[in-house]
């Protein structure tokens, strides 16, 4: 167990054992597992995610205009991050593969000119939450800006990627 590792004898405030109680992708003695979601109900959830990648404000005018050499920056982040959240199963180990039903991105740039924030939703009738999802989308977004622009600007910061809610609906039922 990593705690143990550690030699940390709680965490949070509570024993060692009764913390691990709580993680649901752990066994009683500390290994890694899938949880089992086969009954619960189905459900609608939603996620949405944010983050920022900051960078100089001659790149984002470069965005702006369409003039980074690898082409439409904000429309390849956009694919790439919805790509990436249909993918989240098979990127994170213990996640499941969900087949999600929606799933948007934005991008904002503010005033300050100096970085473009990421927002993405996804959304499923399922068994399980959907905020790995958004949570990959907004990281992958990211990076493929990062990606994009890296020839021009080597300053660039990649931060603050967050879930800012999840929500889900009544039991959904089909037909």
């Amino acid at each position: 167990m990593w705690a143990r590792t550690c030699g940390a004898s709680s965490v949070s405030g509570l024993p060692i054992y009764d913390f691990m109680k709580r993680l649901s992708h752990l066994t009683r003695t500390g290994e890694a597992r899938m949880v089992d979601v086969s009954a619960k109900p189905v459900v609608l959830r939603e996620a949405i995610a944010s983050g920022e990648i900051r960078l100089q404000t001659g790149t984002l005018d470069l965005i702006e205009s369409n003039a980074i050499a690898k082409g439409n920056v904000l429309a390849t982040a956009r694919l790439a991050g919805i790509m990436a959240a249909k993918k989240t199963g098979e990127l994170i180990p213990l996640c499941h593969p969900l087949p999600i039903t929606h799933c948007e991105i934005t991008f904002e740039i503010p005033e300050s000119r100096d970085r473009v924030i990421i927002t993405a939703s996804a959304k499923i009738a399922a068994q399980t939450g959907v905020e790995m999802e958004a949570l990959i989308a907004v990281t992958v977004a990211a990076l493929t800006i990062y990606d994009m622009c890296k020839a021009v600007d080597k300053v660039m910061v990649i931060s603050d990627v967050r879930l800012l809610k999840k929500t889900k609906t009544a039991a959904w039922r089909a037909g």
